[in-house]
C-alpha cells in the first residue's frame, strides 16, 4: 500500500480550489450562488475526530503491546489496513471538498461581503477549508501510527500492520 503524498493532496486542493472559483463566477453571473451548507464543516469535523480518535487509540494498544503489558489487546492487522485505506480515502476526498469550499469562499471574498447572507457564507467556506485540513493531518497521523517499522530482511519494503 502506498503512502499519502502532501504534493498529490495540495495539489488536488488547488485543482478543485480554481474550478471552483471559476465555476462561481461564472453560476454568480447567471444568477445566485448555490450556498455552502452549514453543515459541511460539521461533517468534515466529525471525520477529523473519528480518524484521530482511531489513531490514538491504535497507537495506545500498539504501545502497550511493544511494552509487553500483561492484559495488552493488540490491533488486529485487517482492521488496521481497513482503517489506513479508510484514512486515505477520506484525506483524498477532503482535500478535494477543501479546494472546492475554497475555491468559493475565494469568490465571495473577492466579490465583496456587503450582503450579510454573503458573509456568513464565506464563513462557512472557510471553516469547511480548516474542518478539511483537520481531515488530512488525522489521516496522515492515523497512516503514520499503523506504518511498521522498516524490516532489513524485505528489501526495505514500505510495510503496513
Amino acid at each position: 500500500m502506498k503512502q499519502l503524498h502532501i504534493k498529490v493532496l495540495v495539489g488536488l486542493f488547488l485543482a478543485a480550489g480554481v474550478l471552483a472559483w471559476g465555476g462561481a463566477r461564472l453560476w454568480d453571473s447567471f444568477g445566485t450562488l448555490p450556498s455552502v451548507p452549514v453543515a459541511a464543516p460539521i461533517v468534515l469535523a466529525f471525520l477529523a475526530a473519528v480518524l484521530a480518535g482511531t489513531a490514538f487509540e491504535f497507537r495506545g494498544r500498539l504501545r502497550a503491546q511493544r511494552e509487553r503489558r500483561p492484559g495488552a489487546k493488540g490491533v488486529d492487522p485487517l482492521l488496521a489496513a481497513r482503517a489506513v485505506v479508510f484514512g486515505q480515502a477520506s484525506a483524498l476526498v477532503a482535500s478535494l471538498v477543501a479546494g472546492l469550499y475554497g475555491g468559493v469562499g475565494v469568490f465571495l471574498l473577492t466579490a465583496g461581503l456587503d450582503v450579510e447572507p454573503r458573509r456568513d457564507q464565506a464563513i462557512y467556506a472557510g471553516l469547511s477549508v480548516v474542518a478539511g485540513a483537520a481531515v488530512v493531518v488525522a489521516a496522515i497521523f492515523l497512516e503514520r501510527v499503523c506504518k511498521l517499522p522498516d524490516d532489513e530482511g524485505d528489501g526495505g519494503a514500505d510495510a503496513r500492520v
